[in-house]
């Protein structure tokens, strides 16, 4: 594919006057941008014809495209990159965006998560798109664990922190199991663990748990294995990643392609697919990052956009990540400030309460 910043040397300075009005005009419209509605608004006095024919040149180039025939051009996703690389103006945040996400720190509650979803809830409300939040891991040592049964297929493992935090995940326990095996692998567990962060047992606890073997028997041996599968990197990525405002993106005008677009999109966040990944678009650096259309790996199938910025713990570093996706049509230059104002919002969270 052609560099885009190659693109952006070739043109001339009525070339990229054309390519970003139509550009702007179909960010504020969703419609093509005619040659006609152009010569209004041109710095300098031209022809619609002369506007056309630069609209000819900048679709061979592969900025711009044309839906229908004799109809005005709309920009490809190489345009829009062009467009978002090179003539993006970043807005300055609003006092009634910025109050509007400030609220979300009233309350007394000192739960993250409550916390977390209603930043998701007012970032989705400003933006009038769908939020994604991706709640920071719980990082404090480990203070027990226990089993409960909760009948023949079905069991509880509950984890308590040190810092009182508890959480809780229903499973499948291996068959046959009963009381005393589920007291047995929780003493097991609670020797080997306590102290230590998820983190820091991750990487070796299947080392320990082949080596102290014998210090279980077979039932409390598979309960130890199936009861930690539910703390698996997937199934957290998962329990920590907040939507909210999907319904922002089935706006009135929206046509047959739209909804299809939208229903894949829906069945990606609800499938939660990928997701391990999300924090891995922002580790790069700091700062906000647009994915466009199929530059989104997670939701490259739908062709939406992506705005995310990672948000960092009082330590400085990255624990997850805030962001916003909606249609290639969104308005960036206002979206940009307000992805990194959440970001940093939710950090300064985070450390008031670490």
């Amino acid at each position: 594919m052609t560099e885009t910043p190659n693109l952006l040397e070739e043109l001339n300075d009525r070339s990229r006057e054309v390519f970003r009005r139509v550009v702007e005009g179909y960010l504020q419209s969703g419609e093509p941008v005619g040659s006609r509605t152009l010569t209004r608004t041109m710095s300098e006095k031209v022809s619609a014809a002369t506007v056309r024919n630069v609209m000819q040149d900048l679709e061979y180039l592969g900025l711009l495209d044309s839906p229908h025939v004799s109809a005005g051009r709309i920009p490809t996703q190489v345009g829009l990159r062009m467009f978002v690389d090179g003539f993006l103006e970043i807005g300055d945040l609003s006092e009634g965006d910025k109050e509007r996400l400030d609220s979300t720190l009233g309350g007394n509650t000192s739960d993250v998560s409550s916390l977390l979803d209603r930043v998701g809830s007012a970032l989705s409300g400003v933006t009038q798109g769908a939020s994604l939040v991706l709640a920071p891991k719980h990082e404090a040592p480990i203070k027990h664990i226990e089993f409960v049964g909760l009948g023949p297929d079905r069991a509880l493992v509950v984890l308590v922190f040190a810092d009182g935090h508890v959480e809780n995940r229903v499973f499948s326990p291996p068959p046959g199991q009963t009381p005393s095996s589920m007291r047995e692998a929780a003493n097991f567990l609670n020797a080997m663990l306590e102290g230590r962060t998820l983190s820091e047992i991750r990487h070796q606890l299947g080392a320990e748990i082949a080596a102290r073997r014998q210090e279980v028997d077979q039932l409390a041996h598979q309960l130890v294995q199936s009861g930690l599968a539910v703390w698996s990197e997937d199934g957290e990525s998962d329990a920590r990643l907040i939507v909210r405002g999907r319904a922002n993106l089935l706006g009135e005008e929206a046509d047959e392609t739209d909804l299809e677009r939208i229903r894949v999109l829906f069945d990606d966040l609800e499938r939660k697919r990928d997701i391990a990944e999300f924090l891995e678009l922002t580790d790069e650096g700091e700062g906000v990052r647009i994915f466009i259309g199929s530059e989104n790996k997670l939701f490259s199938l739908s062709g939406s956009s992506l705005v995310v910025s990672p948000y960092m713990n009082a330590d400085r570093k990255i624990v997850g990540a805030v962001g916003v996706i909606g249609p290639t049509r969104l308005n960036y230059g206002r979206i940009v400030p307000i992805v990194d104002y959440t970001a940093q919002l939710v950090g300064r969270l985070l450390s008031d309460r670490s």
